[in-house]
């Protein structure tokens, strides 16, 4: 059986150690416990976070605070050994970006959805029910979400821009918009979900926005949070939900990826 180092990462990646342990894995560990000292150079596989890095330089370990560079990795394993890593890329090593698979990404988008209603019953002083929603971009995430707003009552607006996805939207009975036409149309909405990672809403259309909240689930944002905010509309950054609202599920989905790149790829 391989030995595997996870280096990083949050609650989902502790479950995850722990189910391939379960698994008969030898698993050691590096940033995502205090004093761990998990040694990469003798795995076969190593594994990290998601994302793998926020700030570009090093690696996500926000359990721990540990600074670990990312050129630590490259630095310290061969073309031999097999990176598993989240929206990240190795030059000249031998590495599979699990996020980018549609397997992991599509069903991780569940616990995001439900963690973005959470997070909306939680700031308002309504039902969903009933509640005028905009849901920009038609991705992973906001096919799901749409969905189980659209379940739950909301009256229901889903902004795209390619035209399949448009038609999509349609044929599943959803208000529909193109993305491109947000700042020209007043943002009528009670409850607006961003999931577009480029700025879509221009602050003076915000002016003129009678959304109670905005939850802007991208990671670089959609739109000024601090304009939306200083004109009264609570609005809330809410990135990486899997890991905080349900790692339990969140590790489950990931271990199940995890382990079939380790057998596809063996």
């Amino acid at each position: 059986m391989k030995k595997i180092t996870v280096i990083g990462g949050d609650n989902r990646l502790k479950i995850l150690k722990t189910n391939l342990e379960k698994s008969g894995y030898t698993v050691d560990s590096l940033g995502l416990y205090d004093n761990d000292d998990g040694d990469i150079a003798t795995s076969q596989i190593i594994i990290l976070p998601v994302p793998t890095t926020k700030d570009g330089i090093t690696v996500f370990s926000p359990l721990t605070g540990r600074s670990i560079p990312i050129n630590y990795v490259t630095e310290n394993t061969t073309k031999e050994q097999l990176i598993l890593c989240c929206n990240y890329s190795f030059k000249n090593r031998s590495y599979v970006d699990y996020g980018a698979l549609d397997s992991y990404a599509l069903l991780n988008s569940v616990p995001t959805a439900e963690g973005a209603i959470k997070i909306a019953i939680e700031n308002t002083d309504y039902t969903l029910w009933k509640a005028k929603t905009l849901v920009i971009g038609y991705g992973r995430v906001g096919k799901i979400l749409a969905d189980r707003l659209k379940a739950m009552g909301c009256d229901v607006t889903v902004s795209a821009r390619k035209p399949a996805d448009l038609a999509l939207a349609e044929a599943l009975g959803f208000n529909y918009i193109n993305t491109g036409q947000l700042n020209f149309k007043p943002l009528e909405y009670d409850i607006i979900f961003n999931t577009v990672d480029v700025k879509v809403i221009e602050d003076t259309s915000l002016k003129t926005c009678t959304a109670d909240l905005i939850i802007d689930l991208s990671s670089k944002g959609g739109l000024s949070l601090n304009v939306a905010n200083s004109l009264g509309i609570k609005a809330l950054k809410a990135p990486g939900l899997p890991g905080i609202i349900a790692p339990k599920t969140a590790a489950e989905i990931l271990t199940n990826t995890i382990t079939h790149i380790i057998n596809s790829y063996n």
